[in-house]
């Protein structure tokens, strides 16, 4: 069937704005600990969602004000809802309804610094998005984009169901204009956009028995993950329900098995306008 251009792969329900929540403080440690926006007053965070990585600038960088864009009004409403209730975030950011790829601001703004995490992979051309974001800094802004590369993703004990049910998911996310491999091409992207100073980082998962707690718990949350487009995978005939039963079983299998091995890599890109 047809697929939905610019259609959200894990969909706006209550529960997955939640999901979102946790999967912010859960890999926050990973993301941040090479980020530094300490020097910055004000940053453009790009795709801002239900505000689950606002909240972790605003608490990691207290001199630091934001500017969001979010182009889904239930993500901005939820996002202002939960603002509300860090006391450290008011007054601090501002959230605007915005396509990414047409901003509303002035060449050169007064943006020092821009900020994206796990957006690119949902947005048809992001050549468009990083062309409008360098247009709307200041020169010699920094930005730090943080994406998903999804063919990195493995599994011990083998799960061939869990392996079917991860093409079909990313299948889906290209098909809908998405790239669930884009963190491998934020270089060459932002070299195509005319930002300097490009760098690249690889940051990985790899969780065995040296670490089983942690391991266990990331093959729980990355079930939630998998199976949060369960639904929108049905609907655009890409699974079954029975697939996803069998998802569910063989990572419960893995989650128990006493020689477990989860690995998964995201790239994290910075550059200067």
């Amino acid at each position: 069937m047809q697929v939905e251009k610019d259609k959200y792969l894990h969909g706006f329900t209550e529960t997955e704005q939640n999901r979102l929540y946790k999967q912010a403080r859960f890999v926050e440690n990973k993301i941040y600990n090479t980020v530094d926006f300490s020097g910055n007053k004000h940053v453009l965070e790009i795709g801002s969602g239900v505000g689950a990585q606002t909240e972790i600038l605003l608490r990691r960088f207290p001199e630091l004000n934001l500017t969001c864009i979010e182009y889904e009004e239930a993500q901005i409403e939820r996002a202002k809802q939960y603002l509300k209730s860090v006391p450290y975030a008011k007054g601090r950011f501002d959230i605007k309804q915005m396509n990414a790829k047409d901003m509303d601001f002035a060449s050169s703004k007064d943006f020092d610094g821009a900020f994206i995490c796990w957006v690119l992979e949902h947005i048809p051309d992001p050549s468009r998005v990083l062309l409008e974001m360098r247009r709307v800094l200041i020169p010699g802004s920094q930005v730090i984009l943080t994406e998903v590369l999804n063919s990195t993703f493995f599994v011990e004990p083998y799960s061939p169901s869990v392996l079917n049910y991860w093409l079909k998911f990313n299948d889906l996310q290209y098909d809908m204009g998405g790239d669930p491999f884009v963190g491998a091409k934020l270089g060459n992207l932002l070299q195509s956009q005319g930002f300097k100073n490009i760098e690249t980082e690889t940051k990985t998962f790899h969780l065995d028995n040296r670490n089983p707690a942690k391991r266990a718990e990331m093959i729980n949350f990355w079930t939630e993950l998998l199976l949060s487009a369960l639904p929108q995978l049905i609907e655009a005939d890409y699974v079954d329900e029975k697939l996803g039963k069998k998802v569910a079983e063989e990572m419960r299998l893995v989650s128990k098995d006493p020689d477990a091995v989860f690995f998964y890599s995201f790239i994290q890109a910075k550059a200067t306008t």
